[in-house]
C-alpha cells in the first residue's frame, strides 16, 4: 500500500530536526522577541558558518563510515600556519594561505592513510592526529594567539569574510536593522549545495553511502573504499583549515586553542541532523538543520536568561532525543508502517 505524503515526510531523517528547530524559534521568539531581530540574525549567521563547514564535510566522511577528531584542531593550526608565515614577511597573506590548507590537506591525507592502510580506526588516528596538531600548533606560537588585525586591507580577506547588507545603504541601509551578511556565508551556502549534489547526484555519492553501508560489497562491486575514505579526510581537514581561517580573519586573531571541543560539537550537529554515525546514511539538508538547531540553542539560552554553562545539558538531551526519534523512525520504515 502506497503511504501518504505525511508518511513519507515523517519516514525521512530531516524531519525530526525540522520540527525541532521550528519548536526552538517559536519557543524563543515567544519568551524574547530580540530572537529574530536582524540584529540577532545576522549575528548568528556570522558565527554559525564556520563550524557548519567543518559539519558539511563530517556528513559525508560519517556516511563513508568513518569520523575525524582532529577537526578542531586543525580549525586552530591552519590560522596560526598562515598568519605565522605572513607576520614573519616568509610570504604574502594569499600564499600563506594555500600553504596552509595545502598542510591541512597532508593532515588528512595522512589521516587516512592510516585508517585505510593500516587498518587503525579512525578514533585513534585522528585522536593521534589531534594532539600532534594541537601540540605543534602550541609549539610554533608558544601558546600565544598570532596577530591578525592587518588582514583588513588583503584582498582575500574580503573574499573570504568581507561583509555587505542585503539593502540599500544611508536610510534604507538603517531601516534594515544592522543585518550584515558575511562573504562567509556564501560560501557556506555553495559548499552546502556542492556536497547535496555530491551525496545525492554523483556516482561519487553513491561510492560513499556504499562504503559506509557494507564496504565488503562495496569493494567486491568495484568500489575503490580506500580512495574515497582518504579523499573525505582530505576533504574534511581542507574544510577544517578553511573555517579556522575565516574565523582567524573575522576575530583579529589566531589563536593555536581556537576549536577546542569543535569535533564533538560537528559530529553533534550531523548526528542530530539525521547521519547515522556507523555510515550508511547521510543528509546535507538534515546536517543544515543540525547546525542551526545548536547554534540557535546556544543563543537563545542565554537571550532567555538561562547560564550559558546550562547549554551542554540542552545539547545532550537534544541528542539523546534525536537518537531515540532516528531509530524509532528505522524500526517504523523496517516495519512498513
Amino acid at each position: 500500500m502506497q503511504r501518504s505524503f505525511l508518511g513519507r515526510m515523517i519516514d525521512r531523517p530531516e524531519f525530526g530536526p525540522f520540527v525541532l528547530l521550528v519548536l526552538m524559534i517559536v519557543v524563543f521568539t515567544s519568551i524574547n522577541p530580540d530572537f529574530v531581530s536582524l540584529l540577532n540574525i545576522g549575528n548568528l549567521l556570522a558565527f554559525t558558518v564556520e563550524l557548519g563547514l567543518i559539519a558539511l564535510a563530517m556528513t559525508l566522511l560519517m556516511t563513508s563510515g568513518e569520523f575525524d577528531l582532529s577537526v578542531g584542531s586543525v580549525f586552530g593550526f591552519a590560522a596560526v600556519i598562515m598568519w605565522t608565515l605572513f607576520n614573519t614577511e616568509v610570504m604574502p597573506l594569499p600564499l600563506a594561505f594555500l600553504v596552509a590548507l595545502g598542510l591541512c590537506l597532508m593532515i588528512g591525507f595522512f589521516s587516512g592513510i592510516f585508517v585505510t592502510k593500516l587498518s587503525i580506526p579512525s578514533f585513534l588516528v585522528t585522536l593521534g592526529m589531534l594532539l600532534v596538531v594541537r601540540g605543534t600548533s602550541l609549539w610554533l606560537t608558544d601558546g600565544f594567539p598570532q596577530r591578525a588585525w592587518n588582514a583588513g586591507d588583503q584582498w582575500i580577506a574580503e573574499v573570504l569574510v568581507g561583509d555587505f547588507h542585503i539593502c540599500a545603504t544611508g536610510i534604507a541601509q538603517e531601516a534594515c536593522g544592522g543585518l550584515r551578511i558575511h562573504m562567509s556565508l556564501i560560501w557556506f551556502v555553495l559548499f552546502a549545495a556542492l556536497c547535496h549534489y555530491i551525496l545525492t547526484r554523483s556516482r561519487f555519492g553513491n561510492w560513499i553511502t556504499a562504503a559506509g553501508g557494507n564496504a565488503a560489497a562495496a569493494r567486491n562491486r568495484g568500489v575503490k573504499v580506500d580512495r574515497v575514505r582518504i579523499i573525505l579526510f582530505m576533504f574534511s581537514s581542507f574544510m577544517a583549515g578553511l573555517a579556522g581561517i575565516i574565523s582567524s580573519i573575522r576575530t583579529s586573531a589566531a589563536n593555536p586553542n581556537s576549536g577546542t571541543g569543535y569535533e564533538l560539537e560537528v559530529i553533534a550537529m550531523v548526528v542530530i541532523g539525521g547521519t547515522a554515525l556507523m555510515g550508511g546514511r547521510g543528509t546535507i539538508i538534515g546536517t543544515i538543520l543540525g547546525i542551526f538547531i545548536l547554534r540557535l540553542m546556544r543563543n537563545g539560552i542565554v537571550l532567555i536568561g538561562v547560564p550559558g554553562l546550562a547549554y551542554n545539558i540542552f545539547i545532550g538531551a537534544i541528542i539523546l532525543g534525536m537518537m531515540a526519534l532516528h531509530a524509532w523512525l528505522e524500526r517504523r520504515h523496517n516495519a512498513g508502517t
